[in-house]
């Protein structure tokens, strides 16, 4: 079986979908692996690493698209690249179905198999899997040390001769993977620091971090599938913006995270919070790509508002560390296949819960039934 991995074309990606490490295993369970030359090389990873994993370089990209029975990405390929697919093929990566329906199309088209790496159910088995979660954490990580960089302030308390610095006051709002990795890297930076959410269930996980959880007026559970938050109903979202915008006045970094699977990004930091907060204060929106947290942000630029609150909204943090990045979701990825790989050949269980889960198109059907609807709705 002939794998394929592509170098990423989208503007800003390092990422690369497999690495030395997973291609060394690929290649002893029978599977055959090229990637396209250059591919690892924004990650850290030389096509010489590559080659001595047991992969070759593939100088012709259109010619390796059309001979692949397997192509490993990390994001969506462009549509001419998905028509070079041969029937059958099976595609492997973060395929943002709801932003990408002509793609959808394209491969329903050419029967391929896709398999979206961020519709890997949450799972117990599914662990090892979940790109999500690695992806996220890392975005967590760096947003924080973004703040820190922008923020005219340390992050610490600190004891001088010339007096005493009190620490920045830092507020996450959603404590899902990337907002617990906000929390525990603002506490290690000596930040103080209190979180808000919608599931009473992460309190506890919040608390074992050191920071303080704000106490919602929960009448009914924000829990939704698969343990991410759900949509909220406008009453619950208008009390929960009164209670957050005190914090939000003292303080001095605001990382917000809160994510509704299939839906926009829920509007959390409204014109009248970043007017209430302090010049210099800085936001980070992890949720940029998915409409935002705040108002104001826009993916990929930096906005002040009127009274001087910095909103940044970087659309691909993860891709700013691209090495260990790259490391897991390539080991995301490797977990995803490897259990369907039989002699060398790449069998995949359409009964199987993950697969099932993670099936985007197949047999020249789309096979996920929220963006089957979407298209259907495109089409009337």
């Amino acid at each position: 079986m002939k794998v394929f991995v592509p170098k990423e074309r989208r503007p800003g990606e390092t990422r690369v979908g497999v690495t030395p490490e997973t291609v060394k295993k690929m290649v002893k369970g029978g599977l055959e692996v090229a990637v396209e030359r250059g591919a690892g090389t924004a990650s850290f990873f030389s096509d010489a690493a590559y080659e001595k994993a047991g992969a070759s370089i593939a100088s012709d990209p259109d010619a390796a698209w059309s001979e692949a029975d397997a192509v490993l990405a990390v994001t969506a390929p462009e549509p001419e690249q998905a028509a070079r697919m041969k029937q059958g093929a099976v595609l492997v990566g973060l395929l943002a179905p709801h932003q990408n329906l002509d793609l959808v199309r394209r491969l329903a088209d050419r029967k391929v198999t896709a398999l979206a790496m961020e519709l890997v159910p949450r799972i117990s088995r599914a662990q090892t899997m979940d790109a999500l979660s690695s992806q996220a954490s890392i975005a967590g990580y760096k947003a924080v040390l973004l703040a820190a960089s922008r923020l005219p302030k340390y992050f610490p308390l600190l004891m001088t001769a010339a007096g005493t610095i009190p620490p920045a006051k830092v507020v996450v709002m959603g404590a899902g993977v990337a907002g617990l990795q906000a929390i525990a890297t603002a506490k290690r930076l000596g930040a103080q620091v209190e979180v808000s959410d919608i599931r009473e269930a992460v309190k506890e996980q919040v608390e074992s971090l050191g920071a303080k959880f704000i106490e919602l007026p929960m009448q009914e559970s924000g829990e939704g599938e698969g343990g991410y938050a759900r949509e909220m109903g406008e009453d619950f979202l208008t009390r929960q913006r009164e209670i957050v915008a005190q914090r939000l006045t003292a303080a001095d970094a605001v990382i917000t995270t809160a994510l509704i699977p299939g839906k926009p990004a829920p509007k959390l930091v409204t014109e009248q919070m970043l007017a209430g907060m302090k010049a210099g204060a800085v936001v980070v929106d992890l949720a940029v790509e998915q409409g935002g947290n705040c108002v104001l942000s826009k993916a990929g630029e930096e906005v002040t508002s009127d009274n001087g609150v910095l909103v940044l909204g970087p659309p691909n943090l993860a891709a700013e560390m691209p090495h260990d990045a790259s490391t897991l979701y390539a080991r995301n990825v490797f977990a995803l296949i490897q259990a369907f790989v039989e002699e060398g050949t790449l069998a995949l269980d359409m009964e199987d819960e993950v697969i099932d889960g993670a099936l985007l198109t197949h047999a020249g059907e789309v096979r996920h039934a929220p963006t089957a609807e979407r298209l259907a709705e495109v089409a009337v």
